[in-house]
């Protein structure tokens, strides 16, 4: 049997934590990592901060974890929470710019990050976002409140993901999810926010 061993190919089939302890012999091999999980990962950011300072963070996000793949904990084969988690640290350093586009949102109704996305599927779950009352809700919440609620509805990471995600106990993530719950739902008419997904807004 012969092995392959062309790194772009190699990857293929292993989960995260095969693909990035290969990466730290083979630093080529990272490269499956990113072309698996960036566009998701754009699409998160961008619905949060507009395209191009998706752009930024998610080369900063990869940059970070191929630069920490070392210390990535092997025993988890999904590495999502991991990078959505140092994305949501990126995040953090432009939190006035992602209240500043809700409040606008609010108030004008247009959402120029979906009018910047080329898919239809992207645009159209910006457009469950263009609610003028979600985005003034969003706009309302704490920081760490708001974190959670989009990284488990629009990341869609489970209870236990989220947490990892942001290094918080599981309990943290349900009393945060609860109260943000709680908070944005009245503004939805009695929806949960958290059931908005990409099935959802292209209803």
């Amino acid at each position: 049997m012969v092995l392959d061993t062309n790194p772009a190919r190699a990857p293929r089939g292993l989960d995260d934590a095969a693909v990035i302890r290969r990466s730290r012999e083979d630093p080529a091999a990272f490269a499956a990592l990113f072309d698996r999980h960036a566009p998701a990962l754009h699409r998160y950011v961008a619905r949060r901060l507009g395209d191009s300072l998706a752009d930024d963070i998610v080369a900063e996000t990869f940059l970070a974890a191929f630069s920490k793949r070392d210390r990535y904990d092997l025993g988890r084969a999904d590495a999502r929470p991991w990078l959505y988690g140092i994305a949501a640290n990126l995040i953090g350093g432009h939190r006035r710019t992602e209240e500043r586009h809700y409040r606008a949102l609010a108030r004008t109704g247009v959402d120029e990050v979906a009018e910047s996305y080329a898919d239809r599927v992207a645009a159209r779950v910006s457009a469950s976002a263009a609610h003028r009352s979600l985005a003034r809700a969003l706009a309302r919440l704490s920081a760490e409140d708001r974190e959670v609620l989009l990284l488990f509805a629009w990341a869609e990471l489970s209870y236990e993901e989220v947490a990892a995600a942001l290094g918080v106990p599981v309990g943290t993530v349900r009393s945060r999810l609860h109260r943000a719950r709680k908070r944005t739902r009245a503004a939805l008419g009695g929806v949960d926010p958290s059931a908005l997904s990409e099935e959802a807004a292209g209803e």
